[in-house]
Parts: structure tokens; C-alpha cells; sequence
């Protein structure tokens, strides 16, 4: 699919391609196609210039955008590995990173150096910890806007050989589909980082996957009656359902939509900034993580055509809330970084499962799902990662999910293995209620165990404890009420208590922070309050 687009990019080089927003959600055209193909060619050049060739590593600290798109691209052409690098997680994360993936050369924007170095103070009073990258070792090259502080530009001005380099478009390919295409850290501590290796080809066919799930998913949004005017930009209109925009940030929702014709919009940071963008825009498509989608809504955002979500748990409460809003289909898809996507449900398809555990739908084509005999979801498939870096290949994705196939095959999750809480000598997976949580009112809320004695030092048994964060305007009396048959139904597994409050996300993804969680309902027990 990747030269897919670099032919699409050059076909049409005067259409727009990736959109921002103004303040006031107006698009505005980062760049255009024949840019983005312009600025992968010369990346390539650049980097083949430097002597890097087919196999080698380069690392990446650059935002999502027009620029690691290229980049992207140019990697792709050249055989170049990737390594995703994340400048937040820390220097000591980050040099055992990088001592694992052993980058020739690293490729940063400004951002993720500048607060490194003269912007330091402002850094740590966002409470941010950004190592200096030049100083872990290896060389570093800047792309983007060049600031004081920041290593050497990448030399775009490197001549572009004659004869053609390795990659696609003006660079013919001849790089194996089984070669490594990309480096995603998951997890891991400094002494043993995790490294999720994907090659060329499962690259390919997770992009091939999302790109059918989209135009598989029903008529296309805007069939039927809702068609949409089209948007004006200050380049002209963007107008018709044949090239309606799609709004997300996403390589996997970038490559697919750009590579059919439809331009891509960034979501805006702001969520007023949003709902006005997502008012302007009317996209086909949108794709936001299930706490953008929260923030969208409490900022009274109304949404357009098909709405996915994923990268977090996204119950049927969330989804209806988002059908409410103005969707034709909100779908929620499981996925993960060593397999995306693996499965998908639509939110009347999931209201309508009324058993144990989150529906998340059936295996999507391609995808093999079975549990092994502790109950593990394992997944296997042509989009499934090779292997982690440094360890032997496996064919079957361990998901660290507990889950079961119902009577139709159906994916059906009960909680994360490594979240079970012990309490009285059973074992309970709080995936396989919080569903039940979340009754009309309730934002986020999750299962968590505390020691039984409340304080950390205590030993034996956990508390289950559930901390449910209300939703705005949500009263507390009304809560315990709605919640009073959920809470019954669960039996055995009943927590011992129920704490409201706000639910400590973490991470890029902002997934419910379970450590931070149960630090929270400990002390909300201890105190009182």
C-alpha cells in the first residue's frame, strides 16, 4: 500500500493531503500531495547520502505528520528499519532503547530535542523529563524547522541519483517483503526493553486490513441522504463524497485514506477546537481514541458518517453516546500494537450482547483467534508482528488478554491476566464486569484491588474496589442507584466498595492508569473521603 501512495501522491501532486485546523475549526492545508512526495524524495536522498542503506536502522522522534509521513515513505524506499523512539519515556528507557535497536542514525524535529536543551526550564515545569538526544550516543539529525540547540539539519539539498535508489515512485523497489520494516517499543524496563518487529509485508497487510474494514463497513458515510456540501479551504474546495475528509492522526488511518484520494485531517489538541472542526469538516471517517471521544462530547461535538475508536477499551455506553452525537456507525476496534486490527464491533451489535465480559466482535478476515488453557487470547495472522527484537519468531500473539470465543466466534474479553485481583482466594479479572460499570452517567470506571489493610504495606487478601468517575453534571445519590443492579449482578465478585472519582489516565493512548488507580482508591479509603 505504501507505493500504492507514493503513485497516488504523484497522480494528483495539486490536492490537498493532510489538513489542521484553525481556532475556530476552519481547515487549513498543511500540505499537498505532490509536497509530501517532494519531501519523501528528499529524505531519501538525504538519507542515502549519508551512506545509510537497505537493513540499517534509523531511529524516530518525530510528531505525527506531514513530515514522519515522508519519512516514512522514504524509509519504505531506501529498506531502512524504523525504530519508533518516544522522547517522553525517560533517558534511562530511552538509552536501553537504543542500545537494543542499535540506530544508525536518529532523526528528530525540533521539538523533541529543543526541550532537551534551551527549553529545559519550560520542560520540567510541564513535568516533562526529556533526555538530550544527542547525548545517548550515536549521531542525531534534525528535520523540520531547525532551532538553537538541535543537531544538524538533514541535508534536503543531497543530490537525487540518476540512477534511481531502492523504494518506489523515482526510486524503483527491490526490497524483500520479509525484511523488517519498523521498531515499535511496548513496554519493558530499562534492563529489558520489548520491542514489537513488524516486517514489509504485515506492515502492508495491517494497512490492507484497515483500508477494507473502511470501505467494508457499509455503505459509504454519506449514502442515503447525508451528503455533504463539502469543505472550502484557501486552496479551493474540498467538495463530494468521493473525496470527503477522513479526521485522524494515525499512520494505519493516514496511508489507507490518502491512498484512495481522501485527504487527512489532524484532530485538534483543543477539544472546542475539535467539535468545531468535526462541524466544518463532516468527515467520512473519523478516528479518535476513546478519551478524545470523551472530551469531544463533553464539549457538545457532533459527529458525521462512521466514527472509530480504539487504542483503549470503548464500552456501549461510549459508543451510543456517540451514535447519539450525530453518527451513522460507531465502531469500536481491538487492537494491538502486535497485530492491528484484529477484530471490530459496531456499537448496536455490541448494546445488543447483554452477557459476561466486552464483546469486541468477530476476528476480522484474515486474523486466527484460540485461547491457550489459561484462558490467554492468542492471535495469529498475515498482519500479526514477526517477533520481538532479540527474541526467536512465533506465529501466535500472546495478548496478555483473558478472553473466549462465543457460539458465533466472537471475541469476547475478560480482563487483562496480569490486572487479576486475589481477594479470599479467588481469583477475579475485572474485564469481565467493568462493562457493567457503565451505566447512563458514569464517564470511565474501572476495578481495581487494594490491600486489604488499605495501605501499601499491608499483606494478604485485596479490597476490590470500583472507581467510577461520573460524568458532568452527573449526580452521586442517582449514581449509587443506577449502579445498585450492576453491582448485584456481579455476585461473588462485588466490590467491597465503590470511590468516585476522576480515573488517572497515562501514556500516549491515555489508557486508565490501574496502578495509579488503585493508589487513588487506597487512599480515598484510608482517608474517608
Amino acid at each position: 500500500m505504501l507505493d500504492r501512495l507514493d503513485h497516488a501522491l504523484r497522480r494528483r501532486p495539486e490536492r490537498p493531503a493532510v489538513l489542521t485546523a484553525t481556532r475556530t475549526g476552519a481547515p487549513r492545508v498543511r500540505a499537498r500531495c505532490g509536497e509530501l512526495a517532494d519531501l519523501a524524495d528528499a529524505y531519501a536522498a538525504a538519507l542515502h547520502a549519508r551512506g545509510l542503506r537497505a537493513g540499517d536502522t534509523v531511529g524516530v522522534a518525530v510528531r505525527p505528520g506531514p513530515r514522519a509521513l515522508a519519512l516514512l515513505l522514504a524509509l519504505w524506499r531506501l529498506g531502512l528499519r524504523g525504530a519508533v523512539l518516544d522522547p517522553g519515556a525517560g533517558p534511562d528507557v530511552l538509552r536501553a532503547r537504543l542500545a537494543l535497536a542499535r540506530p544508525s542514525l536518529v532523526v528528530a524535529d525540533a521539538a523533541a530535542q529543543a526541550v532537551a536543551g534551551w527549553a529545559r526550564p519550560l520542560a520540567r515545569r510541564a513535568r516533562l523529563a526529556l533526555p538530550d538526544l544527542a547525548g545517548l550516543g550515536g549521531p542525531v539529525a534534525t528535520v523540520g524547522r531547525w532551532l538553537p540547540g538541535c543537531a544538524p539539519a538533514l541535508d534536503l539539498r543531497a543530490p537525487r541519483p540518476a540512477g534511481g535508489l531502492a523504494g518506489s515512485g523515482a526510486f524503483p523497489s527491490s526490497v524483500d517483503g520479509d525484511a523488517d520494516a519498523v521498531i515499535v517499543f511496548t513496554s519493558g524496563t530499562t534492563s529489558k526493553p520489548r520491542a514489537v518487529v513488524h516486517t514489509r509485508a504485515s506492515l502492508a497487510a495491517g494497512m490492507e486490513t484497515v483500508s477494507a474494514l473502511f470501505t467494508g463497513a457499509g455503505e459509504p458515510a454519506g449514502a442515503g441522504g447525508r451528503t455533504g456540501a463539502g469543505v472550502r479551504t484557501r486552496a479551493g474546495r474540498l467538495g463530494g463524497d468521493g473525496d470527503r475528509p477522513v479526521l485522524g492522526g494515525t499512520f494505519f488511518v493516514l496511508v489507507p485514506a490518502l491512498t484512495r484520494g481522501a485527504p487527512v485531517a489532524l484532530p485538534a489538541r483543543s477539544p472546542r477546537v475539535l467539535a468545531r472542526q468535526l462541524h466544518r469538516l463532516k468527515p467520512a471517517d473519523t478516528y479518535l481514541t476513546p478519551p478524545q471521544l470523551r472530551d469531544a462530547l463533553r464539549a457538545e461535538a457532533r459527529f458525521h458518517g462512521r466514527v472509530w475508536t480504539g487504542s483503549a477499551p470503548a464500552g456501549a455506553e461510549l459508543l451510543g453516546r456517540v451514535r447519539d452525537a450525530g453518527a451513522d456507525q460507531a465502531w469500536g476496534v481491538y487492537a494491538l500494537t502486535e497485530l492491528f486490527p484484529a477484530a471490530a464491533v459496531e456499537a448496536r451489535e455490541k448494546a445488543a450482547y447483554d452477557g459476561p465480559g466486552d464483546l469486541v466482535g468477530a476476528p476480522l478476515p484474515g486474523v486466527a483467534a484460540k485461547t491457550d488453557e489459561d484462558g490467554q487470547l492468542l492471535l495469529a495472522g498475515p498482519a500479526a508482528r514477526h517477533r520481538y527484537l532479540g527474541e526467536e519468531p512465533d506465529p501466535w500473539v500472546r495478548t496478555g488478554d483473558r478472553a473466549r470465543l462465543d457460539g458465533t466466534g466472537r471475541i469476547v474479553l475478560e480482563g487483562r491476566t496480569k490486572d487479576m485481583v486475589l481477594r479470599r482466594a479467588e481469583n477475579i479479572y475485572p474485564g469481565l464486569y467493568e462493562p457493567s460499570l457503565h451505566v447512563p452517567g458514569v464517564e470511565l470506571a474501572v476495578l481495581v484491588g487494594v490491600p486489604a489493610g488499605g495501605t501499601a504495606e499491608a499483606a494478604g487478601d485485596e479490597r476490590l474496589v470500583a472507581l467510577v468517575q461520573p460524568r458532568h453534571g452527573a449526580a452521586e445519590p442517582q449514581l449509587r442507584a443506577a449502579l445498585a443492579g450492576p453491582l448485584r449482578r456481579m455476585g461473588s465478585a462485588r466490590p467491597d466498595a465503590v470511590v468516585f472519582a476522576e480515573v488517572p489516565l497515562s501514556g500516549r493512548s491515555r489508557k486508565p492508569d490501574r496502578a495509579a488507580a488503585a493508589a487513588l482508591a487506597a487512599s480515598r479509603l484510608r482517608t474517608g473521603r
